[in-house]
């Protein structure tokens, strides 16, 4: 079964995936999908951009009463980004489908909000453990009508310390229902989760040991430890990558590492799970539209990134298992386009080094050091910028107010516009580096939707 049309979907699901180009399903959606449909529970291991979102979304959407303005299906999340990400690909999934409400909940946001949205009627939940505790234990949440539950990327709510939240949550929920649990890896741990919530469940794992071949992987074996920021600096003046992820292992090295680079005068961002939520929203908002070329990340915090074009990745220590290596170095070349990995190892690491050897099934080999002579490069600078407007959908502000704005008479072009978020309060436009100041100057002086917004540029 490779088709979506074999499918036993209820003819608006069915309509809409052609007309989104869905044709042919991905592995882990041609293993799991019979399963969910015959109402199994499911543990199934896949990478983020598998399709397991479309598997899962497509399950809970084919059963769901929209009449009944009941939760029958919670999906948990490990973060606030990928949960964001997971009920946007529902939303569309559905989109043909009449009335169907997705409601996300997660913490880093104000409470009140929710509990007014949940008194309005949800049929489908998406959350962060944390947040969805705090409802049921506050009784704004009810789960007594829930049909299914999927806990996606489980393997990193129990690195984050989630297991006494997502057991709690389970006491809430109805015995009786569909669980689907999906994890990247399958540690002792999600061995023992999936014993304890699921029943009989299917097993569908799908194989990914491969590196993308239009993904180039360049290996460099560091004396000393304390070079690794050195060959940081010189991969990035080498190569000039206009969007690079920097994978790290703790959350301080990779605050301490954009620091440094900022000192540098590169535009670095740091995306870690001590940052408040604006600021999060705010790095991901400058990377996703090119106005921070790089982020220096945590493996949990960038789970969730939704990042289609990704020139580089460097691993600036090797990853704690070999699926992790290959989960980061899948970051890029997506979509066909040319990818480049770049991993720093010393001699410590060496051992980990041999055992992706044996993992890729091919032999590692050393890359010398670039010219130290990249070093007195001046730092290179992305193309765009980004401008914050104090005015978001609350103020009615839609992205079409805010490029009318821009290229009304004597404006900036269409063409130096870049990406365009809108939050509840604020929203955030790309422009050109060159069209900066007339950006700054055209709508701080003009109107939209028939007032004044204040804004300013985002440095670094």
């Amino acid at each position: 079964m490779s088709s979506f049309s074999q499918l036993p979907l209820n003819s608006a699901l069915k309509t809409n995936l052609q007309d989104l180009g869905y044709a042919a399903m991905t592995p882990i959606q041609a293993q799991s999908l019979p399963h969910i449909f015959q109402g199994k529970d499911i543990v199934a291991q896949a990478k983020t951009g598998s399709g397991k979102t479309a598997a899962f979304a497509l399950g809970l959407l084919n059963q769901l009463d929209v009449q009944s303005f009941r939760v029958q299906a919670l999906v948990l999340c490990p973060t606030r980004e990928l949960a964001d990400q997971v009920a946007k690909e529902i939303r569309k999934l559905a989109r043909a489908m009449h009335n169907v409400k997705v409601l996300t909940l997660c913490g880093g946001m104000p409470f009140g909000p929710q509990i007014g949205s949940l008194e309005h009627g949800a049929h489908i939940v998406v959350g962060t453990p944390g947040r969805i505790e705090e409802h049921l234990r506050k009784g704004t949440l009810k789960l007594n009508q829930l049909k299914t539950l999927v806990l996606d990327e489980a393997d990193r709510m129990l690195e984050m310390g989630f297991q006494e939240s997502i057991d709690n949550i389970l006491e809430h929920a109805p015995s009786k229902r569909q669980n689907l649990l999906f994890s990247a890896t399958y540690p002792d741990a999600i061995e023992n989760m999936a014993a304890r919530i699921t029943r009989n469940p299917e097993f569908v794992r799908v194989e990914n040991n491969e590196v993308n071949q239009h993904i180039h992987q360049t290996f460099y074996r560091l004396d000393e430890n304390k070079h690794r920021f050195t060959l940081l600096q010189l991969i990035l003046n080498e190569h000039k990558p206009k969007s690079t992820v920097v994978f790290c292992n703790t959350k301080r090295e990779s605050q301490e590492i954009a620091d440094e680079l900022k000192a540098l005068g590169f535009a670095a961002v740091a995306l870690h799970g001590d940052l408040e939520q604006k600021v999060r929203d705010q790095v991901l908002v400058r990377f996703a539209n090119n106005s921070a070329s790089i982020l220096v990340a945590t493996d949990v915090a960038a789970r969730g990134l939704d990042i289609d074009e990704l020139d580089c990745v460097v691993n600036y220590q090797m990853a704690r298992d070999h699926e992790v290596h290959v989960h980061r170095v899948g970051r890029t070349g997506r979509a066909g386009n040319q990818g480049k990995a770049f991993t720093l190892y010393t001699e410590k690491e060496l051992y980990k080094l041999k055992q992706l050897e044996e993992y890729l099934g091919q032999d590692i080999i050393d890359t010398p050091i670039p010219d130290y002579a990249l070093l007195k490069k001046p730092p290179f600078k992305p193309t765009m910028v980004t401008l914050q407007i104090d005015g978001g959908k609350k103020q009615k502000l839609r992205p079409g107010d805010i490029v009318g704005a821009l290229t009304g008479d004597n404006g900036i072009s269409g063409k130096q516009v870049g990406k365009i978020h809108v939050f509840d309060f604020c929203a955030y436009v790309a422009v050109e580096r060159d069209a900066a100041k007339p950006a700054l100057k055209k709508i701080s002086e003009g109107k939209m939707k028939g007032r004044s917004f204040r804004v300013r540029r985002i440095r670094g």
